[in-house]
């Protein structure tokens, strides 16, 4: 895959899309945290008859980030007056991201009818992982929220001295062990801790380090690393540390784990089986296992592009990107998009074959299923339908 763009917008197109006729075999994406989370939230939240639902949701969220942390928060008013989340008000935004995705979901239930149990597989980038398992029934809203929101201060904090880097490969995909390696010795340097925390490509990887660990990377990573075409791309925001070792350093997921001990629900599988970021699809969440993988994910990174592939293997048509903005999951598919579309639109004789087997791939006969290839079925990825829901909720109700 070419170099992550800032391009972050789904390819959706202008044609109006039945939801009913393709809830059966999509997956419901939910977004995580970002710089940006209201999205198009005040328009719902304005809207005559989704407001009501989302301003309960806000209602339900500030309250409880009330008992959690003993701080008050107006999240219908932040939403109102458009003032967007901060480092500062972390917590607030992790509230405020996992209620609008649930009043998404039920938007969808009391207005249209669409049940979210009737998707085929739910996924979730960070914070949407957690809001997926709420959406399947396996926790309530506050259940998940009191450790997120009792541990953001500490979490923010951490971001202080953190750096975020997108390092990426124009040659053959990375050699994930070499980059751990190299993240290990610098982090052995002992002048703070650098880790992957994303992996979004087989090329591309989000490294998340303190202090000088990520320009350290940079400087030193073409003598370190086999692969020479390599470039890191420092990103200046703040980060909140999730996804990687350093949460450690407060105890984090220890923390949290003491926490999820005695919390309630988690007995139950979710109704729409989930891929989960933290095993990377390897397995999913059945009646028992939230709390351990809700432990890893908080240090673990993120495997979407395992995931990414998991739901191309499924035979998904459709993708439904949840909650305000969504970003990363919409990106990484587009990325993968616009590299194979480039691919087959060439004149060699290996484009011309890539399309024949794309067309293959996307209506298989059931005895070739099993014997296609897996890498194949990433060609996949040119006929997926994306939908923003926030954009659809309110493309639909300007047309009736």
């Amino acid at each position: 895959m070419n170099e992550p763009t800032e391009q972050t917008e789904p390819a959706v197109s202008w044609e109006r899309v039945d939801l009913s006729a393709r809830m059966h075999n999509a997956v419901v994406a939910f977004r995580g945290y970002d710089q940006t989370n209201l999205g198009r939230t005040p328009e719902l939240l304005q809207h005559a008859d989704y407001g009501p639902i989302v301003e309960d949701y806000l209602r339900q969220a500030s309250q409880i980030y009330k008992q959690s942390t003993g701080r008050d928060a107006d999240l219908v008013a932040r939403v109102a007056n458009r003032d967007e989340t901060s480092l500062d008000s972390y917590g607030e935004a992790i509230a405020m991201i996992i209620s609008v995705e649930l009043a998404q979901i039920r938007l969808l239930e009391e207005c249209f009818n669409l049940r979210y149990d009737s998707a085929k597989l739910a996924a979730g980038y960070s914070l949407g992982e957690v809001a997926a398992l709420v959406a399947g029934g396996v926790y309530d809203m506050a259940t998940v929220l009191h450790p997120l929101l009792v541990l953001a201060e500490d979490t923010a904090d951490l971001a202080r001295d953190g750096h975020m880097g997108v390092l990426f490969s124009l040659g053959p995909e990375l050699d994930v062990d070499a980059v751990k390696w190299h993240c290990l010795k610098i982090t052995n340097e002992g002048r703070g801790t650098i880790a992957i925390s994303s992996w979004l490509s087989p090329n591309t990887v989000l490294l998340m380090g303190q202090g000088n660990t990520v320009r350290r990377f940079k400087e030193t990573m073409k003598d370190a690393l086999p692969e020479k075409r390599l470039h890191l791309r420092i990103n200046q925001h703040l980060w909140p540390p999730i996804h990687s070792a350093i949460a450690r350093q407060r105890n984090i997921p220890n923390r949290a784990a003491v926490m999820l001990e005695t919390a309630s629900g988690g007995f139950v599988a979710p109704s729409v089986p989930i891929v989960s970021c933290v095993t990377g699809g390897d397995y999913y969440y059945n009646d028992f296992n939230s709390r351990e993988l809700l432990i890893r994910w908080i240090d673990n990174p993120m495997r979407l592009w395992d995931v990414i592939d998991k739901i191309l293997q499924q035979g998904i048509e459709t993708v439904i990107h949840v909650g305000p903005h969504p970003n990363i999951i919409p990106a990484t598919l587009n990325r993968l998009i616009n590299n194979i579309t480039a691919q087959l639109s060439g004149s060699s004789l290996s484009s011309i074959g890539l399309r024949a087997m794309s067309a293959i791939v996307r209506r298989p006969r059931p005895w070739l299923t099993s014997v296609l290839s897996k890498d194949a079925t990433l060609l996949r990825a040119p006929f997926i339908t994306q939908v923003v829901l926030e954009d659809w909720l309110l493309e639909e109700s300007s047309t009736e």
